[in-house]
């Protein structure tokens, strides 16, 4: 078991990595001393249920746990203020109080939405973060919690740090292979935003990483959840240096929000959106060798790095605009300035970024 601490002052929690800790789930409950005398609640979607939410729940009762469980719908779409309101719902229904915990057992999206559940509920309880895809190892670190609006994602949110982070990785075993790819979206991001040695490292070892090799992805995902750790740890709150996690995720937002939250997987969108800040990192005089890198380490994992034809670009510049990072009529974007390293820029002008997602629907 590898083990990270994103340092917080007094909200510091540590990140658990490794194989089959699941079967040993109750101990860690019980060392960060979560009550057995107030129940605690796991949420789930139907998918990750069907696969290893009794493992968790029937763990955590043999431990002496008063669990309940809910189980939501698969996909961005359960990133709602109506599926918030079931889960207070059955929350109040089931007597969870102030000593209660929040368990998040799955992706990005049940992470968010159960975080934000112990956020608001009863102005905020605990809660656990147990990822299950290779894309939570970047959602599940930080405290950053969230639902959507139908207009944008993520706007209606609360910062809210977990008691810890369990990653089971012997859980990723059952992914499908699509979001296997989308889920190493992030991995590249944190080496493209912090560690250009990272990024060489996972296009050497990139048939072994999607074969899910188990040392292999213990070592990829260690050192992307060490990135985030080490990014959050300075800015808990994005005031200025958190920002930098947002490589990709202007545009990757604005797809994710025109497709309906459906037709793209965030990973994919954000891989989309990565390149496109390859481009315009062009268009403000660095080098073209960071646009074709990007493209090549993306390509080599599988993932898209072409908009669908089909999409409206002035529905995605519309999405754009209720972006939190859209301000006085400049989009605020995190630009590559060399593999490894990036600025956050204020003043990228609307007309480069309509051009920016023209070509981007014209890549090769």
């Amino acid at each position: 078991m590898k083990e990270l601490i994103v340092d917080l002052g007094e909200r510091s929690y540590p990140i658990y990595i490794g194989e089959g800790m699941i079967s040993g789930i109750s101990g860690f409950f019980e060392k960060h001393g979560i009550r057995k005398a107030s129940p605690l609640m796991i949420v789930t979607d139907e998918h990750v249920a069907a696969r290893h939410l009794d493992s968790v729940a029937n763990g955590l009762r043999a431990g002496g746990f008063e669990v309940v469980t809910k189980i939501v719908p698969s996909g961005e779409t359960s990133k709602s203020l109506a599926i918030l309101e079931d889960i207070v719902t059955d929350a109040l229904q089931a007597g969870l109080d102030r000593s209660s915990c929040i368990v998040a057992l799955g992706g990005g999206v049940v992470g968010d939405l159960a975080g934000f559940a112990a956020a608001s509920y009863m102005r905020g309880i605990r809660f656990v973060q147990i990822p299950t895809t290779i894309l939570a190892h970047d959602s599940s670190v930080g405290g950053k919690v969230a639902v959507n609006h139908k207009l944008a994602k993520n706007v209606i949110g609360a910062f809210h740090q977990p008691e810890f982070v369990l990653y089971d990785t012997s859980t990723l075993n059952t992914l499908p292979d699509r979001e296997v790819r989308a889920g190493f979206s992030e991995v590249i991001k944190h080496g493209l935003i912090w560690d250009a040695a990272f990024v060489d490292w996972c296009r050497d070892h990139a048939d072994r990483l999607l074969a899910l090799e188990p040392e292999a992805l213990a070592t990829a995902l260690y050192t992307g959840c060490k990135v985030k750790a080490a990014v959050v740890s300075q800015d808990e709150k994005e005031n200025g240096l958190r920002a930098i996690l947002n490589l990709g995720h202007t545009i990757g937002h604005a797809l994710e929000a025109v497709a309906g939250y459906n037709e793209l997987l965030h990973g994919e969108a954000i891989s989309i959106g990565m390149v496109g800040a390859a481009r315009l990192a062009m268009k403000l005089g660095h080098p073209e060798s960071i646009y074709r890198e990007t493209k090549e380490i993306l390509s080599r994992f599988g993932l898209p790095v072409r908009l669908p034809e089909h999409m409206d670009t002035e529905q995605i510049m519309s999405a754009m605009m209720h972006d939190k990072k859209f301000k006085e009529g400049k989009m605020v974007f995190i630009i590559p300035t060399a593999i490894g390293k990036v600025e956050i820029n204020h003043q990228i002008s609307v007309e480069w970024v309509r051009e920016t997602v023209e070509q981007l629907k014209r890549e090769e």
